[in-house]
């Protein structure tokens, strides 16, 4: 699958295929080649590979998600992260014509299939870090990565765009499967051309069968007599000439007429169409039941939606996440980060959302003005706070809040802080004073840490 690079009498070392990481000395790497792989009776490249509904719904679900999900710039205070407005090249990475759903799509779709996105930095602006000391790219122009690859010209690393050699400098290239001691990623499409193959290859003996009718290889024998060579041709002829022109074939007591892969090739066809759908969904890490795939026989639930989604973030889209938020990542300025907002993955039925709120309000994780926010609503004035206390009453929350633990006494006085002697209360209710005690930010931090660690125990007992 792999190919070793191959040396031409010249200062330049390239070479066609894709690399092999364990061959030693890197001269040159595609990613990947223009040509595909042939498998069984298909040859599978990358457009003929989405011709698989699989291959194109794992895909599709991987983009799609990843390229909607609000991106948010966040700068380091500290200990503490304040969101920042976002830079141009989180709006429009392209340039105009390529926003950011758009260009994300792009990218990840390129990652997905070749397990590299590689963009010419076409524009750039006044800031600089680590990563890009001659100035951060202000517009990325995605390329081709079939007509990609990177070569050593001189000692020195190129990557050659379409014929044309560029500076790495010049160029953003983003991995998703990297590689020791290769520039390049795994390709997704490479690895999984065998299983991709055999799926199409199923798939035009399909094509193939429906085409011609439905008619299977068959055996005709003569039982009268004897047959010479002229008359096997002739009647073959004959047989060829019924079928093609969709006409009855009627024979005699002279004939016998067996069509010996009509069974297998019923069974055996919707059986591996079957079975190739959750192998391909391995290499893309999308569950079968995402992409209406799962075998029958599996008992594959969920106690609802929210949780399906939540397996299906932490264990499959969780990893390719990170790794694009810290490529997004080195295109700001030092400090500032990237962060995708995957709460809308996460949504869940109103009842559920009403009461995961009421929490909030409750331990300090959300202000009341906060809250009507995430419901497009604008914060309630002096009056509709004046006319609900009316008609309402204070709102009672707070009461099961837990208990945070009394301050430490200070080395000036021993007693200063300290616990009050206890006093008699109903036991069923919370002193205000000790409530009051919690800072907003240390009820954020250990509400939040209690929320996930019970969202990973409920998926662990599932």
């Amino acid at each position: 699958m792999w190919s070793r690079a191959y040396t031409r009498p010249r200062t330049q070392r390239e070479f066609t295929g894709i690399p092999n990481a364990v061959d030693g000395l890197m001269n040159g790497w595609s990613l990947p080649g223009r040509s595909g792989t042939k498998h069984g009776t298909v040859n599978v490249t990358e457009s003929r590979s989405l011709t698989h509904s699989a291959v194109w719904a794992c895909r599709r679900i991987r983009a799609d998600l990843i390229s909607t999900f609000p991106v948010d710039v966040f700068r380091k205070f500290g200990s503490i992260s304040i969101e920042m407005p976002k830079p141009p090249i989180m709006i429009d990475p392209g340039g105009v014509k390529w926003d950011y759903v758009d260009w994300m799509w792009a990218s990840q779709n390129d990652l997905d299939s070749a397990g590299n996105a590689v963009g010419i930095i076409r524009a750039r602006n006044g800031a600089r870090n680590r990563y890009y000391p001659d100035g951060l790219p202000a517009e990325i122009e995605l390329a081709d990565t079939r007509g990609c690859s990177v070569v050593t010209v001189k000692g020195k690393t190129k990557y050659r765009v379409d014929g044309k050699l560029y500076d790495p400098s010049e160029v953003y290239h983003e991995k998703a499967y990297p590689v020791s001691g290769s520039p390049v990623g795994l390709s997704v499409l490479q690895m999984a051309a065998a299983t991709i193959g055999e799926a199409l290859t199923m798939q035009t003996y399909g094509l193939d069968w429906f085409r011609n009718g439905g008619i299977p290889k068959a055996w005709m024998q003569n039982t009268a007599k004897r047959l010479q060579d002229g008359e096997r041709d002739a009647a073959k002829q004959w047989y060829q000439d019924t079928i093609s022109n969709g006409d009855l074939m009627v024979t005699g007591r002279d004939w016998e007429y067996n069509m010996i892969q009509a069974e297998s090739a019923g069974m055996e066809w919707l059986e591996g169409r079957r079975f190739s759908v959750p192998e391909i969904c391995r290499f893309y890490s999308v569950p079968p039941e995402m992409v209406h795939g799962a075998v029958s026989g599996q008992s594959i639930t969920y106690a609802n939606v929210s949780q399906a989604n939540l397996q299906f973030l932490i264990m499959h889209l969780g990893p390719a996440i990170v790794r694009r938020e810290k490529n997004l990542s080195k295109l700001l300025p030092e400090p500032r980060f990237v962060k995708m907002n995957t709460s809308g993955l996460l949504r869940m039925d109103d009842a559920a959302r009403q009461t995961y709120i009421r929490s909030q309000l409750e331990t300090w994780q959300l202000t009341l003005a906060e809250a009507r926010e995430l419901d497009n609503r604008e914060p309630l004035s002096a009056a509709d706070i004046t006319a609900m206390q009316e008609i309402y009453g204070l709102p009672q929350i707070g009461r099961n809040a837990p208990a945070p633990a009394a301050p430490a006494p200070s080395e000036s006085d021993p007693t200063e802080g300290a616990d009050p002697a206890p006093a008699e209360q109903d036991p069923t209710t919370e002193p205000a004073e000790r409530i009051q005690a919690w800072t907003p930010d240390q009820i954020r931090s250990a509400s939040d840490f209690a929320f996930r660690r019970e969202a990973l125990a409920e998926l662990t007992a599932v």
